[in-house]
């Protein structure tokens, strides 16, 4: 009996499918990049990428860009970084040199990569994370199509081609396009956002309630909209 439920316990752990919204340059889907690649590969959960227009998303719902807020919550956003660098043991670059940049390009070439190797290849999740540390710990400019191309090499992927077929190609901006507008449908507000069987998780700081969920199996909460 022990062993046939140790079965249907890894068969539940495979069927978790994590809808994963970033941005290359959301600080805090960099903090948690690291951890939720262990939790991933712990718990033989799927992820889906799905890159959006973080600065859009924040127009649309109230939020600020970092250098637009108050100088309160400036600061308190630095003093929140430093506890999550030392949490996260992570290292971390809190005034980095191309913040912010644009990350549309960077974003293209990640959804070129997923289309023709899908969203399990290891290279396509080496670069979601090397996009990521690039702006945050190697301060590279995540705009720069050569930073670009060199991310995408490290990470075992054709650079240069998925660059090209990026900049050309008009159903890559509008896969991006439509990442975003599924965001804003949802009422996503900020990055990263975990969704776990159509319940959001918004912030790295929820990936370990977003891991007993995974865990335990429970059913999604759902909030029914009153009125």
């Amino acid at each position: 009996m022990e062993e046939l439920l140790h079965h249907f316990t890894i068969l539940s752990r495979t069927m978790a499918v994590i809808e994963y919204h970033f941005s290359f340059v959301s600080l805090w889907s960099y903090i948690g990049s690291r951890r939720f690649q262990r939790l991933v590969q712990e718990t033989n959960a799927k992820v889906i990428y799905k890159p959006i227009d973080l600065m859009y998303v924040f127009s649309i719902s109230g939020g600020l860009p970092v250098k637009q807020r108050s100088t309160q919550r400036q600061a308190y956003r630095l003093l929140e970084m430093e506890r999550w660098r030392r949490i996260r043991d992570i290292p971390i670059v809190p005034h980095p040199r191309y913040y912010p940049a644009d990350p549309s390009l960077a974003h293209r070439v990640l959804l070129a990569a997923i289309e023709e190797i899908g969203h399990d290849s290891p290279s396509v999740q080496k670069y979601a994370h090397l996009g990521l540390e690039a702006v945050w710990v190697r301060e590279l400019n995540i705009a720069d199509p050569d930073t670009i191309v060199q991310l995408a090499t490290e990470a075992g992927l054709d650079g240069a081609r998925l660059l090209k077929r990026a900049r050309h190609e008009r159903p890559l901006a509008d896969k991006e396009a439509a990442l975003t507008q599924e965001a804003e449908s949802k009422q996503y507000f900020g990055a990263p956002l975990y969704s776990l069987n159509g319940e959001p998780f918004w912030g790295q700081d929820r990936l370990e309630m977003l891991e007993d969920v995974i865990r335990s199996g429970r059913d999604p909460i759902v909030i029914l909209e009153s009125g």
